[in-house]
């Protein structure tokens, strides 16, 4: 499957004429906990050619989209977003760009840009934005999906993962690691509730993304927990940090002259 996104990658640029800078795998594969029937999501970051940015219409207004998404098939989900607007939403800690980051699934990194944009990272970080996405999904996801006396294990998940993100941040003060592993390791101790989500796990990878399981209210009752403990936590975050658009603005120039010399 590789060959075949590297393929369509390569389709990618020449069909819009621009370079892919990184390409890497997202969601449930990235994460550490993909079903037998899971699809693959490609995510990648582009540039244009200089020409593209010197012109009286801004990016993403108009025919300058800043945005390339694919036809979705049943087994391949693949878009990207134009430098600048990655770059935008860097500045924002927004959560998929530092997922995409910290993929272990890379198809593609050509030129110095991620390398930089990771160095950078400490000075862009603002908890305030993740930290709200990632408990903000885990609530909708609770409300939705694990109340009823069946629950889809894929849900749990979806639940899970943003509770221990939120919870990494609060143990580490930094972007949390992708792998749900890593943030199982991290957090969950040795017991029942750890013995519960590694069987759901298994179930997970042996399943197919409908498969249901009946409640499990070791579970129910750490989200439940956890969110009244993190609705709490929030209120006490009070971090400061410097307007980075300067060195942002410096890394796409730097990057565009690279990439195009």
């Amino acid at each position: 499957m590789k060959e075949i996104i590297q393929s369509k990658l390569s389709e990618i640029e020449e069909t819009y004429a621009v370079k892919i800078l990184y390409a890497v795998e997202s969601g449930s594969r990235a994460w550490g906990f993909p079903s037998k029937d899971s699809d693959f999501d490609v995510r990648f970051i582009y540039i244009h050619r200089p020409e593209w940015y010197l012109s009286i219409d801004p990016q993403g207004t108009g025919a300058k989209r800043d945005v390339i998404e694919e036809p979705i098939s049943d087994l391949l989900d693949i878009s990207g977003w134009e430098i600048t607007k990655a770059l935008r939403l860097f500045r924002k800690s927004n959560p998929s760009l530092l997922e995409w980051l910290r993929s272990d699934i890379i198809y593609c990194q050509k030129g110095s840009l991620v390398d930089r944009m990771r160095s950078l990272e400490s000075e862009v970080f603002y908890p305030h934005s993740l930290f709200y996405h990632y408990l903000n999904m885990a609530k909708t996801n609770d409300r939705g999906y694990l109340q009823g006396p069946e629950v889809r294990v894929k849900k749990y998940f979806y639940v899970l993962r943003p509770i221990l993100a939120c919870k990494w941040m609060e143990n580490y003060h930094t972007a949390p690691p992708i792998s749900f592993h890593e943030l199982m390791a991290a957090i969950v101790p040795e017991g029942e509730l750890k013995s519960k989500v590694d069987y759901l796990l298994h179930l997970k990878s042996l399943g197919e993304e409908s498969d249901s399981q009946p409640r499990i209210q070791v579970i129910n009752d750490f989200v439940e927990n956890e969110m009244k403990h993190l609705e709490e936590y929030i209120k006490t975050l009070t971090v400061e940090t410097k307007d980075p658009t300067a060195k942002l603005n410096d890394l796409f120039r730097s990057v565009l002259a690279e990439v195009w010399q």
